[in-house]
């Protein structure tokens, strides 16, 4: 059995009930050319905490399902032991070296594992009895992928697996089509060096939307891992409101220093940001909203609102103002929900079906008084409005949840369901 398989089966107990799904499995590498033994799988629960469940309970491999020998396990959250190390996080993509007769050309050269194959002895405990093998990905060509005995493979021990600059080729193959508030959640429960790895790999969009699913101690740490040059790419690939969040939890010479190698363009909006407490409406906000002119056609209106990088929150509504449209505008106007563009013909004027009624909020409104505004009017979405009556930006319903939930809201796990209370330690047949 390979462990790239196993990655995301379902994991089910005796009676068919679901436990939740396997993302890793536990490897213990031993002195000499001792097959590494297989303590147990890494499984994550649909609360998203990651359990340990031991080899010795599983009872049956089938394709899509993992089965278990028992209902109860341990929801004592995994905590990797020394000697310890994680197949598909750590194992593979490392470099080593091969030295098997029968495939002459790998003998010196550095080659990738692709695949680790593990397998049950005779005494029930699982060893890791192959590994497969790649070598780099060449233009237009695909890379053949060979399978050898373990003793023939050099390098696979915690100090190698630990080096700097390993291939995450494998672990953004599992992160693509992900969420970026799932991939963000998955990336932080990778050892902090495989973190690093895979965030530096990311394009600056991807790592953007990641980076802006993160605590704020977990943004601050990666973006001190990446080159000064690659951070400023990444704010500025950011949302100007998560960019400025990140921004203020900086000491301000290395904010500055940030800003100042961002594009004008980007960076302009965020200072504006800056300027205002971050819980005030005018810290809350998102400077870039859906802004139109009185002139605009209900068609065209709807052709911006189905911008598919817009949130579902932003997307509710648009702001009419007199020219310039950049924020921050001329003259508000007033604003346009979704649910009347949808109900007027595609010719008429946005200008002509405004929402004047609604009271804009002011930038120095506290966030007590933007969650009852919201909640007064039913709201997902609130133009922010200067005493001038430019419009500044838009306040959204998550900005409003991101500040009223604890600041480590994000490192939370849902409590465990009482059914799944359990008995089972990591000490039988494997680790703690």
């Amino acid at each position: 059995m390979y462990v790239a398989r196993l990655a995301g089966l379902t994991v089910l107990g005796p009676d068919g009930e679901s436990i939740g799904r396997v993302r890793d499995v536990v490897v213990a590498v031993r002195h000499g050319r001792q097959q590494p033994r297989v303590h147990g799988m890494v499984v994550e629960l649909v609360t998203r905490r990651r359990i340990f469940v031991p080899m010795l309970r599983v009872t049956a491999i089938e394709p899509g399902i993992v089965t278990l020998n028992t209902g109860t396990v341990s929801l004592r959250r995994f905590a990797q032991r020394p000697g310890e190390l994680l197949a598909m996080a750590q194992i593979v993509d490392s470099q080593v070296r091969v030295d098997d007769p029968g495939l002459p050309d790998l003998n010196g050269v550095d080659v990738y594992v692709a695949d680790l194959g593990i397998e049950q002895t005779r005494t029930r405990d699982w060893v890791v009895g192959r590994v497969a093998v790649r070598g780099h990905r060449r233009i237009g060509r695909r890379r053949t992928v060979h399978v050898v005995d373990w003793s023939q493979v050099e390098g696979l021990t915690p100090a190698e697996v630990g080096r700097p600059g390993q291939d995450v080729t494998t672990l953004l193959e599992q992160f693509e089509g992900l969420r970026a508030a799932d991939v963000a959640h998955r990336l932080r429960e990778l050892p902090e060096k495989r973190r690093i790895e895979v965030a530096i790999a990311f394009d600056d969009e991807r790592l953007a939307d990641v980076v802006q699913e993160l605590p704020d101690d977990d943004q601050v740490d990666l973006l001190g891992h990446l080159e000064v040059r690659r951070a400023a790419d990444v704010l500025e690939a950011m949302d100007p409101d998560d960019a400025a969040d990140l921004l203020g939890e900086l000491p301000e010479s290395e904010a500055e220093s940030l800003l100042a190698l961002m594009d004008p363009e980007e960076s302009e909006p965020v200072r504006r940001l800056l300027a205002h407490s971050p819980d005030t409406a005018g810290g809350l906000m998102t400077p870039k909203p859906i802004v139109l002119s009185p002139s605009t056609t209900v068609a065209e209106a709807l052709a911006r609102v189905r911008d598919p990088d817009l949130t579902p929150a932003l997307a509710s509504m648009v702001f009419v103002v007199r020219p310039p449209t950049a924020t921050p505008t001329g003259r508000y106007l007033g604003c346009a929900h979704i649910q009347q563009l949808l109900r007027e013909p595609p010719a008429h004027l946005v200008g002509g079906i405004l929402d004047t009624d609604l009271t804009p909020l002011s930038p120095e409104l506290p966030l007590s008084a933007v969650t009852r505004y919201f909640a007064t009017y039913n709201l997902v979405c609130g133009p922010v409005v200067d005493a001038e009556n430019h419009l500044l930006g838009a306040v959204t319903v998550d900005d409003v949840l991101d500040h009223l939930l604890p600041e480590d809201w994000r490192e939370e796990e849902e409590p465990p369901s009482a059914h799944a209370e359990a008995s089972m330690l990591r000490s039988e047949g494997g680790t703690s």
